[in-house]
């Protein structure tokens, strides 16, 4: 709601909707008295008082922070800082976590338990992460729940993890992961039947339910208790000892020399980075543990700082993230740069080329994960060898992820399967060995994490180019060999950048009522629209057309951010590994150039 200056139309006519400003102005005025946070009620005033003396900046900033509420969904709560409903708040977080609280304990009632539902908390670096996880904390303990709090900043990894290592009924994870700096957000997980992994429906629209109901509840009036337990050191400990167990077994080991691992005497200079995020000190002890050479750190971004001075975006996939990194790494000659995203749940890594001008190549999603899924597929090729059965799992992706994971399970006799975007899908499917999708989130050990985790990634990753190091070669000369087997798979993305998300999910609708009959010269085959009952196991405002040539567009709003993403796919196996390549590269332009050309048009409305 945009309120002009003077208080009158853009017309000059009155302002037709003042029961509206009034309504909206005594929201405010409500939500100043129960506040507890001073800096988001001084905030709060601020913008009050400039909105009352006519500012229409201010007027149009508390209706977009006060009218609605920030949405619970699958992926919990994310969003900007600052007061109102649609912010992350101290108010935010303890009516979410006071609906949450109702939640565990209806669903212990509906299972028939008769002691009271757990959780672990932990949180990243970011702005209030600290404050917002012990408000979760006594809220919780508030209402009966058996609480455990991790103690100092750490991964989201470690969260996920701690819900199966410790047993409990569910998981908080207090982080807005790679989001800009001003964001924060409340990541959910269950356990018990769940495993550890992310909520899914119908428990995300339960949850949110019971937290429109605590939104009734005075806040003073929402119970706290300080009866919660600090761990110690012990969760992350086992994390380490497992993630390093599982990496090191998967290793493999020279000819003839039983139990000396391939290229363990091979050097390797490894740059990396936590973008001023919490991985540095978890992921440098997992390479520790796995006997990994010892890495260089970023010096400017190595601790946790919720600022994130250097970086726009603290986001390894965003042009200039990387720029220190690369840096420091053409300083010592890196064979090989590591990067976690600020909560270390996904990685990039890049690796020296000589067609860059930075010197570096970072590897995209689905080339890391086309790696790491052949590198899986061993490992269970290796595992069915030993025990002389038939290898045994599947390899999953998401519908946005390359599908050249699924020529890499048929290789392997592996089953594949794809999931809708997120890995809350992922790790659920049945027999998972190996999950990833594009956007950096890889899940190595299914066994010991059921979400994306880029540290037990990086371990892997690693040895992968310290093995190749030791046969002189690359990542690139082992995606080559990639090529020649499973043949090519091209991919890129394209990132429509809008002013919210509402405009993003209205630019896909625009798409659905006006599908195209051929794109780049090749006629769509089959258009799927899995918002339709019965296109997917949960309906998604995810748009998919298959190409008679083989390729294939997939296009969604982002659910996290205001944007439209489109992801493309084109495939070769004809001729040499650099003629696929040629091949799939070129219609992959052709492509590319086509959908930007309809987006385009769609846009300025043609």
């Amino acid at each position: 709601m945009t309120l002009p200056a003077s208080g009158t139309s853009p017309a000059g006519e009155p302002d037709p909707k003042p029961a509206d400003r009034t309504r909206l102005f005594e929201a405010v005025e409500a939500w100043i008295a129960q506040d507890v946070d001073v800096e988001t009620v001084s905030e709060a005033r601020h913008l009050l008082t400039a909105a009352r003396s006519g500012n229409a900046r201010a007027a149009e900033e508390l209706a977009d922070a006060f009218e609605g509420r920030l949405a619970f969904g699958t992926a919990g709560l994310r969003g900007r800082l600052g007061p109102g409903p649609r912010r992350m708040n101290r108010v935010v977080v303890t009516q979410t976590s006071a609906g949450f609280a109702a939640y565990l304990l209806q669903r212990a009632g509906r299972d028939g338990r008769d002691d009271p539902p757990s959780i672990v908390i932990g949180y990243d670096g970011r702005v209030n992460s600290r404050v917002f996880a012990r408000d979760t904390a006594e809220v919780m303990a508030g209402a009966g729940i058996r609480v455990f709090l991790l103690p100092e900043p750490g991964p989201t990894p470690l969260t996920a993890f701690a819900v199966r290592h410790l047993g409990v009924s569910a998981g908080v994870m207090i982080t807005a992961s790679h989001n800009p700096p001003r964001d924060n957000g409340y990541k959910v997980y269950l356990g018990d039947d769940d495993a550890g992994s992310q909520i899914i429906p119908p428990a995300d629209g339960e949850i949110a339910a019971l937290i429109d109901e605590a939104t009734a509840i005075p806040l003073t009036r929402i119970p706290r208790s300080l009866a919660y337990t600090v761990l110690g050191p012990g969760v992350a400990n086992a994390y380490v000892a497992e993630t390093a167990a599982a990496v090191i077994a998967g290793l493999p080991q020279l000819p003839g020399k039983p139990g000396v691992v391939a290229g363990h005497d091979t050097p390797l200079t490894v740059v990396y980075t936590a973008l001023h995020g919490v991985g540095a000190r978890l992921a440098r002890r997992v390479f520790r543990a796995c006997l990994l050479p010892r890495v260089v750190p970023v010096p400017q971004q190595d601790r946790p700082d919720g600022s994130f001075p250097t970086v726009a975006f603290p986001n390894p996939e965003e042009p200039g993230a990387l720029d220190l990194a690369l840096h420091t790494a053409r300083g010592v000659r890196a064979d090989l740069v590591v990067a976690h995203d600020p909560d270390a749940d996904r990685l990039a890594i890049a690796a020296p080329h000589p067609d860059e001008p930075s010197g570096f190549r970072r590897l995209s999603g689905n080339e890391l994960g086309l790696l790491l899924g052949w590198r899986a597929a061993e490992r269970a090729a290796a595992t069915a060898e030993f025990l002389d059965r038939p290898a045994r799992g599947t390899l999953a992706c998401t519908i946005v992820s390359s599908p050249a994971l699924r020529a890499v399970a048929a290789a392997y006799g592996l089953g594949y399967a794809e999931t809708l975007s997120g890995f809350k899908w992922v790790s659920r499917v049945p027999g998972l060995v190996f999950g990833f999708e594009e956007a950096l989130g890889y899940l190595t050990h299914p066994d010991i994490v059921r979400d994306k985790d880029g540290i037990s990634a990086a371990a892997d990753a690693i040895a992968m180019v310290r093995e190749l190091a030791a046969e002189g070669r690359t990542v690139w000369d082992r995606l080559e060999e990639a090529s020649a087997r499973f043949g090519h798979f091209a991919s890129s993305q394209i990132t429509i950048r809008l002013d919210s998300m509402a405009a993003a999910s209205a630019l896909s609708a625009r798409m659905r009522s006006r599908a195209p009959r051929s794109l780049g010269g090749a006629p769509v085959a089959r258009a799927l629209d899995l918002l339709v009952p019965g296109a997917a196991e949960v309906p998604a405002d995810v748009l998919r057309y298959d190409l008679t040539d083989g390729s294939r567009v997939m296009i969604r709003p982002s659910g996290t951010e205001p944007k439209l993403k489109v992801y493309l796919d084109t495939f070769s196996d004809r001729g040499s590994a650099a003629e696929r390549r040629a091949l799939a590269e070129t219609a992959l332009g052709r492509l590319e150039a086509a959908v930007r050309e309809t987006l385009d048009g769609l846009q300025r409305g043609a």
